[in-house]
């Protein structure tokens, strides 16, 4: 069984890294050890059998700190078994149908052999980084629209094919 999974994940505003951490804790509820942590701050993968990584979406590209995540551990990234996840429509889209990965994501994915993508519903609130985003929060357009119970049931599927699953040669 491959059970240390590192949560890897970019954010401006803090909604994607609660994400993250839902993620986790449902992992670790199945008997993982999980790490969740800021994509910029993880210095190695040594330690870790799998590894999920999530970004928050900004004008139609995957945030910054999980790209460069990718691209810096492409090769160790390739070795494991690897899921991604998006946040970021500011609207009920993404808990009434599958959204597919934006281009630089999908780009990933066939890359690094990802297991799985999904892309959840996003939150953008009051005290808002950003210009845009202050603006799309006064406009009345902001809001939370992340579904965790959909963020949940999609670990529990990750932690079900782990307890299955053997490392990659």
């Amino acid at each position: 069984m491959l059970n240390k999974v590192l949560v890897a994940y970019g954010t401006t505003n803090g909604s994607t890294a609660q994400i993250a951490e839902a993620i986790a804790d449902v992992l670790r509820r199945e008997g993982l050890t999980v790490e969740a942590m800021p994509a910029r701050s993880v210095t190695n993968l040594e330690s870790f059998d799998v590894v999920v990584v999530g970004g928050g979406l900004y004008a139609g590209r995957w945030h910054k700190d999980a790209r460069r995540f990718v691209r810096r551990y492409a090769r160790e990234l390739a070795e494991r078994p690897l899921w991604l996840f998006s946040s970021g429509p500011l609207d009920a889209s993404a808990s009434e149908r599958e959204i597919p990965p934006v281009p630089g994501v999908r780009r990933t994915m066939i890359r690094l052999d990802v297991e799985e993508h999904v892309t959840f519903g996003g939150c953008l609130g009051e005290g808002a980084r950003g210009f845009i985003a202050r603006k799309i929060v006064s406009s009345g357009k902001g809001g939370d629209f992340r579904d965790f119970d959909q963020i949940e049931a999609w670990a529990a599927r990750i932690a079900s094919a782990l307890v299955q699953e053997s490392p990659r040669s």
